[in-house]
């Protein structure tokens, strides 16, 4: 098996990585080996820190590899592991079938008014925002049918397993992995006498399309980790992207008991 690791610039995820790999370099079976580069193609990418970790992991490395997650702080939703687990996590990687669970995406173009697509993705969520201080503005087009006019700081366009994320914190609905969808929420939006929107996230299923026709001449994308201001955006569609990314659960943890272990559990 071919493994690469991501880390957490901190001196402790370093030295996990660095007992990780020993602890594996050390076995007689000589099963494993540590590769350093994207182009090796690794089986299984181990990321060692929080939920950022994760996801720089899996835009660093693509679909094509399972991941699984040892988190370095404070719990992490995406990951399994503890540092204090390390040999418990060795002998699990000799299951030669472990569960692998698969998340959908949202799969997203940035259309500009040079005429150009911009294709992107995230696992968590795309987040709009007006570069400046003043009011995001974007017609709201669902299917291609005008469904609203949105004013107000942002827009979220998240997955299941981002559900959890931003979106949570602007009261989105929690949506479960196995279902594939996108969710729509607010941030923030304006509604009084002049101007109104639904006030509420909207859940699309996987064969619906949400375009949002961008009012500023400048807005700040933001899509998982990475932001960017971006300038002359005509508009951004979304819907369930066609690739799932898979995580190799080795040791199983219902996605409602992550949920609890998040959010609720001491």
């Amino acid at each position: 098996m071919k493994i690469a690791t991501v880390l957490r610039n901190d001196d402790f995820s370093r030295e996990v990585c660095r007992m990780l790999r020993e602890k594996l370099h050390a076995r007689p079976d000589n099963l494993y080996r540590f590769v350093d580069s994207r182009n090796d193609r690794p089986d299984l990418v181990v990321s060692i820190g929080g939920d950022g970790t994760l996801l720089e992991a899996v835009h660093q490395y693509g679909f094509e590899p399972t991941y699984v997650g040892i988190h370095t702080g404070h719990l992490g939703f995406y990951a399994d592991w503890r540092p204090e687990e390390l040999d418990e996590f060795i002998s699990a990687l000799e299951q030669p079938h472990p569960f692998i669970a698969e998340y959908p995406t949202v799969q997203c173009r940035i259309h500009t008014s040079d005429g150009q697509t911009h294709h992107k993705w995230a696992l968590n969520e795309l987040v709009i925002r007006n570069a400046s201080l003043s009011t995001l503005v974007a017609c709201v087009y669902i299917n291609g049918e005008e469904f609203e006019t949105f004013r107000g700081d942002g827009l979220i366009v998240s997955s299941p397993s981002g559900s959890t994320a931003y979106n949570k914190a602007v009261n989105g609905a929690i949506v479960h992995p196995s279902i594939e969808a996108i969710q729509l929420s607010e941030i923030a939006s304006i509604n009084n006498q002049a101007y109104r929107t639904i006030n509420s996230s909207l859940v699309l299923p996987k064969h619906h399309e949400v375009e949002l026709i961008v009012m500023n001449p400048e807005i700040m994308i933001g899509l998982d980790r990475e932001q960017a201001v971006w300038s002359r955006v005509r508009s951004i569609t979304c819907r369930v992207g066609g690739d799932k990314v898979k995580f190799a659960r080795y040791k199983r943890l219902p996605f409602w008991g992550r949920v609890r272990n998040s959010f609720i559990k001491d």
